[in-house]
């Protein structure tokens, strides 16, 4: 059975394109963004995982949408005069596991109707919840598993990302009633291949 799943995070900038990589890398798969903005900006994400992972170019999808605006989507889509039509968002074909990152929390506006919590249920893909483990991630948190919960989607786990304070965990696992797949730690400097190869077991076993 092919793993897919879909990351999520609590806010933007909490490391979900950096966890997305790791997933990607572990489980030998392919990352797909549907939906991203900012690109005017900075690279895109699919360049940023592809110098992450090494992997070729054809097993990083391109986005649907790719807006120039760093806003919401939203926003940045308004500014191109265009509008996000979840309909356009074709799951891409392909025999190995998938990754799917969203873009920011999943009450991130992707038009005047849906949100990030609408693409996930249009997928129906299991739930990867990326957070930070410091303060402020316990409610950031528990308000990210519960809308998901209201929404009847299913969470795979927790992954978190950055400095952790083990309290916090406890408390995210104990009040969310969820599971914490494992802990990606600070880098000085991103090089994860080394990283991966050495915790694959521990990586695999919490996406079992």
């Amino acid at each position: 059975m092919i793993q897919r799943f879909f990351v999520t995070g609590t806010d933007t900038g909490v490391g979900k394109t950096l966890v997305s990589s790791i997933l990607t890398l572990a489980l030998s798969g392919s990352y797909w963004k549907p939906i991203q903005s900012g690109i005017a900006d900075e690279e895109s994400e699919q360049e940023k995982v592809r110098a992450l992972t090494g992997l070729e170019k054809e097993f990083i999808f391109p986005s649907t949408y790719s807006l120039k605006a760093s806003l919401s989507p939203d926003q940045a889509a308004k500014r191109e005069a265009i509008s996000i039509d979840l309909k356009k968002i074709i799951l891409p074909e392909t025999s190995r596991a998938l990754i799917v990152e969203g873009a920011g929390g999943v009450f991130v506006p992707l038009n005047a109707t849906e949100t990030i919590l609408d693409l996930i249920k249009q997928l129906n893909f299991p739930v990867i919840i990326v957070s930070r483990g410091g303060l402020g991630t316990i409610n950031h948190t528990l308000l990210t598993i519960e809308a998901l919960r209201n929404r009847q989607l299913t969470i795979h786990g927790v992954i978190f990302s950055g400095e952790l304070n083990p309290e916090n965990q406890d408390a995210i696992e104990k009040f969310g009633k969820v599971r914490t797949l494992f802990h990606v730690p600070f880098f000085e400097k991103i090089e994860i291949k080394n990283w991966v190869k050495e915790q694959r077991e521990t990586i695999l076993e919490g996406l079992r």
